[in-house]
């Protein structure tokens, strides 16, 4: 009997009081047919200016992501050093300089201006290149501009405004946000401690604590990291993983300290119209349906173009099978390059600086092998023109200098000897040469490799695109 007054209130509970008897269980119903996903309708129009935002907007994100990792490892306003020589077993970067050593710094302005004081160098060449939070090189001192003997350089805001002391020359960036890339020359491994010495005179002083009595130029106490800064992930993964919401409120809060300049004021009147304010929220709420759905839709389409664009030439000269850019580092209202630099990497010089020229190919268009041996010559009075050095490096398929016997990695105008008639021949080649050559013995590894010539302070022809390096040919 307790048996059936339970099953009695069992089935009165499943059907919720509406039947009051149960007899047999009837036949469920027929299978329900998945129902259709409609995709919200997209705007179009609006879709295409949301990526136009983000294109313009990227570069400053992923600054910004890159400083905060920065900042979380090395203080802000100090220098992080690097001390020795990347070498074979340098895996911490790709396509490591094997003839400067770094110093690099992430300034923070918003508060008051940071003062750079750096020693005489005794004319070595060195730069402090001084880039603004969209990526512009806006100043190089160094012994192009400024020379090799001391000097103090006071960094200052956009919105600053005040007297600066006597000896302090004034260097104005267009945003808080300035990324400094120090790099100087290095004559070999015996030279390593005495750029060492001088990077240690590398010094940032905020301008509360700058005086003449050195006691009092210790820096500022560093915040405490982030604790939720993300360490590992690399920067652009991180911006990439980024939806519409999260990206365009970093960028508009980022805008206030680090202002358009009035070339930009077209795209920042066009950003209005999604709500991109600077110092306010992005705040999708406010959008219709299809103006969102283009808005969300807008970072992976942007992010899918520059992955294809990188497939191509991204607007580089190619000559004799060399690869090149003659206008980095200052990119006005080019959004697009400025964009695809920053997604490759951050960081390049401005060209009177800096130029950079990378080959994987031989004059017959073949990939550069160590199965075989090459020759790069240079024809007399044809050598890369430079007013400070230039150099050849050698890169695996990884981009890591490979390892070999002499544990040379780059070759230049300071190591090999030039023939008779004064024109230059380097041997890249994975076997030793043998006497007589080994002085331009560039050592390649067993597989493929690519090389890269770094010419510093480049002379007017090469930033004219007057001069280009000569093929690199299969030994006879």
């Amino acid at each position: 009997m307790t048996r059936i007054i339970r099953s009695v209130v069992a089935c009165a509970i499943l059907t919720s009081g509406l039947i009051t008897a149960c007899g047999p269980a009837p036949p469920p119903p027929p299978k329900a047919a998945p129902p259709i996903v409609v995709a919200p309708p997209v705007n179009e129009q609006m879709k295409r200016l949301a990526q136009e935002a983000y294109v313009y907007a990227y570069p400053l994100v992923l600054m910004d992501v890159t400083r905060q990792i920065a900042t979380a490892k090395a203080p802000v306003n100090t220098f992080a050093h690097r001390r020795t020589l990347s070498d074979a077993s340098s895996t911490d970067i790709a396509n490591p300089d094997a003839d400067m050593l770094s110093s690099t710094a992430w300034l923070d302005l918003s508060k008051e201006p940071i003062v750079l004081s750096v020693p005489d160098t005794r004319g070595r060449y060195y730069v402090m290149s001084m880039q603004d939070a969209w990526t512009d090189v806006f100043a190089s001192p160094g012994k192009r501009v400024t020379g090799t003997d001391k000097a103090d350089f006071a960094i200052v805001g956009p919105r600053w405004k005040g007297t600066l002391p006597g000896g302090v020359e004034e260097v104005k960036s267009p945003t808080d946000i300035v990324w400094v890339i120090g790099r100087t020359q290095v004559n070999g491994k015996g030279d390593i401690a005495a750029v060492n010495k001088i990077q240690d005179q590398y010094k940032l002083t905020p301008l509360s604590r700058w005086s003449k009595t050195s006691a009092s130029r210790a820096p500022a106490a560093a915040p405490a990291p982030n604790a939720r800064v993300d360490l590992r992930t690399p920067p652009a993964e991180q911006v990439a993983k980024m939806d519409a919401r999260t990206f365009f409120t970093r960028f508009a809060e980022l805008l206030p300290g680090n202002p358009p300049t009035k070339d930009d004021a077209p795209i920042v009147e066009k950003m209005k119209k999604l709500g991109i304010v600077a110092g306010q929220p992005f705040d999708p709420s406010k959008l219709d349906a299809p103006t969102l759905e283009g808005i969300n839709e807008a970072p992976k389409a942007t992010q899918d173009a520059m992955l294809a664009a990188a497939k191509g030439t991204g607007g580089a000269e190619i000559r004799n099978g060399w690869t090149f850019h003659l206008d980095l580092g200052r990119y006005g209202v080019n959004y697009g390059k400025r964009a695809f630099v920053a997604w490759l990497g951050l960081g390049p010089d401005a060209p009177e600086d800096e130029i950079q020229m990378s080959t994987r190919l031989d004059a017959g268009g073949k990939p550069l092998d160590g199965a075989n041996k090459y020759v790069l010559h240079f024809d007399t009075g044809k050598m890369p023109p430079s007013d400070a050095f230039w150099s050849v490096t050698l890169y695996t398929d990884k981009k890591l200098l490979a390892a070999n016997p002499i544990e040379r990695y780059a070759i230049g105008d300071r190591e090999p000897k030039t023939n008779p008639d004064g024109s230059l021949d380097i041997y890249i080649q994975n076997a030793n040469p043998g006497p007589g050559k080994e002085s331009n013995w560039l050592p390649a590894p067993k597989g493929s490799f690519n090389l890269m010539l770094r010419v510093y302070w480049p002379k007017p022809d090469l930033l004219a695109g007057r001069w280009a390096p000569p093929p690199v040919r299969p030994a006879t």
